[in-house]
């Protein structure tokens, strides 16, 4: 990837433009409010899951098993039809660990998503790829521009206005493309180290335990 000299101007790299997240997106939707009637069923029911705040996880949506994941019931999900997840949508938390984000797979299309949570939606053949603009969103500059804005309150919280005022840039498509693919690579090595460690410490508890009550007896 080549390097790019910023321009004098708002120190922004030739080729390349800054716009806020508003004018990228076909829109910017916070999840719906859940019903007294939708609490108490599960994904095991049958009925349509919801993705919650705290399913979003290095970049990605890593749900529990069906029976802890939240769901409503299929007739109440078709009147919530405009909140149905597509793949290629960015969901972000909008309240408590604000910023947090994961890019939306075919994985999880047709789920619903968390009232704490903001849905973008990328318009077809629109300016930013989804790749690119989630590996946007999670830099440390855009992640500190919202931390900023959700600060002052018991419980950190960003409106949907004042995300989509978050400025964002815009390389051609083909360094888009470039930046998406290698940081999502990245990402994904970062998610196999990071299972592997945690196997290996639940391994490393449970050998601890047969070692020190004599259950299992280490070679000498």
């Amino acid at each position: 990837m080549a390097h790019r000299s910023p321009s004098p101007e708002r120190d922004v790299p030739h080729g390349w433009r800054r716009s806020p997240l508003k004018d990228l997106c076909e829109s910017v939707q916070a999840g719906p409010s859940v019903r007294a009637s939708d609490k108490g069923r599960t994904q095991a029911d049958g009925d349509v899951p919801i993705v919650l705040p705290r399913d979003l996880r290095g970049n990605r949506v890593i749900t529990a098993e069906p029976a802890a994941v939240p769901a409503v019931p299929r007739e109440r999900a078709r009147t919530l039809e405009k909140y149905l997840l597509r793949e290629g949508d960015i969901l972000i938390v909008r309240t408590g660990t604000v910023g947090r984000l994961a890019l939306i797979t075919g994985r999880h299309a047709g789920w619903l998503y968390h009232h704490g949570l903001v849905r973008l939606r990328l318009p077809v053949q629109g300016p930013v790829q989804a790749s690119y603009l989630a590996a946007c969103l999670g830099s440390e500059a855009a992640q500190d521009w919202m931390r900023i804005r959700s600060a002052g309150s018991v419980i950190p919280s960003v409106s949907t206005r004042t995300l989509g005022e978050l400025p964002v840039l815009v390389p051609p498509a083909a360094e888009q493309q470039a930046i998406g693919a290698t940081l999502a690579a990245l990402d994904e090595k970062v998610r196999v180290h990071s299972e592997i460690a945690r196997v290996t410490g639940e391994y490393r508890r449970t050998l601890a335990e047969a070692l020190l009550t004599g259950t299992f007896t280490a070679a000498p």
